[in-house]
């Protein structure tokens, strides 16, 4: 029997594009002037916060509850800061399949409410990522719904394979992708598609120092948790997970940890030199390019950017970080 970790590959990635392709458009890969000035080197935007829900979760999303409809699976169960479960709630009611998605308490309101226009029941329970889950633990029996794990899930990491896809096919000399690293199915399918590909890739993850369990784990090569305080959604968890863990323990060239106030800065860089409104985690790969921008010269670099769903709130606040938005850098 075949564990797990052999169900993800390249080749499973290249079947998930076949299932994605119906339903998504491949999202604009783009240079800036301006990015390639100020960064010092070719950079290229992976634009997936313009995908349905904003974030490139919804390609796993889909190519898991086509898996799940096949088997006769009927409803669905998970846990989220809301990117995640908006991909679960859109990507079940494309197939006809019912949600429940438990959030912890005072997430996101656009991304709640996202959950909800998809017609998904939600719960709001407890106070971060990790009390979300063990909620869930709980419902799975109670309910008899098929339990959809933010990370250790194999259809999901393949289906967020076909982004890394369509980037290469683009550049195919690219020397360095940057992902965020929150559960960490990105980071686990960058290296899964890429590193077969073109081996020489240097992939470097990115996670908030204020939940810094990933990179934790990653320093001492074993699972590790830590605390979980960051304001940015799509890198708040506070323990590393084993299916994505167990592929990108070796793989990562590098992490860079980002405090919080320059998790706001990203949103601001994003704004300016995008103009695109984004989430901490959305444009946090960009913030780390300008903060490791010596390591990038002279290469071609694509950044990620996921998660368009940031609150007025957070974008206020973002905008008061004008420090990196000189126009001469």
């Amino acid at each position: 029997m075949r564990t797990c970790k052999e169900k993800i590959s390249l080749a499973h990635a290249l079947g998930a594009r076949e299932i994605v392709r119906p339903h998504l458009t491949p999202t604009p890969l783009r240079q800036y002037p301006s990015l390639d000035r100020c960064v010092g080197t070719q950079v290229y935007i992976k634009h997936e916060n313009h995908n349905p829900t904003g974030t490139f979760k919804i390609r796993g999303g889909i190519t898991l509850m086509h898996h799940l409809t096949n088997d006769g699976v009927s409803g669905v169960i998970t846990y989220s800061t809301g990117n995640h479960g908006a991909s679960v709630a859109a990507s079940a009611h494309m197939f006809g399949l019912t949600a429940t998605v438990v959030v912890p308490e005072g997430s996101n309101p656009l991304k709640i409410q996202a959950i909800r226009d998809a017609g998904a029941e939600l719960i709001e329970h407890g106070k971060d990522f990790e009390a979300a889950g063990r909620k869930v633990a709980r419902l799975v029996e109670e309910k008899g719904l098929y339990f959809v794990h933010p990370a250790n899930e194999p259809h999901l990491i393949n289906g967020v394979g076909t982004e890394f896809l369509e980037i290469i096919e683009k550049v195919p000399d690219l020397d360095v992708m940057i992902v965020p690293l929150g559960a960490g199915s990105e980071a686990a399918a960058a290296i899964t598609v890429l590193k077969q590909i073109r081996p020489e890739i240097e992939i470097i993850a990115v996670q908030a120092e204020a939940s810094q369990a990933a990179f934790m784990s990653w320093k001492a090569g074993k699972i590790i948790t830590a605390p979980n305080t960051t304001f940015a959604g799509g890198v708040a968890t506070g323990t590393a997970y084993d299916i994505p863990f167990s592929l990108y323990k070796d793989a990562l060239a590098d992490f860079v940890l980002l405090t919080e106030t320059e998790l706001y800065e990203g949103i601001a860089l994003a704004a300016h030199h995008t103009r695109n409104l984004t989430e901490g985690a959305g444009s946090a790969c960009l913030r780390a390019a300008f903060k490791i921008r010596n390591r990038l010269s002279g290469k071609k670099v694509a950044i990620q950017m996921s998660g368009g769903n940031a609150s007025g709130k957070e974008l206020q606040k973002a905008m008061d970080f004008p420090c990196l938005l000189d126009g001469s850098c």
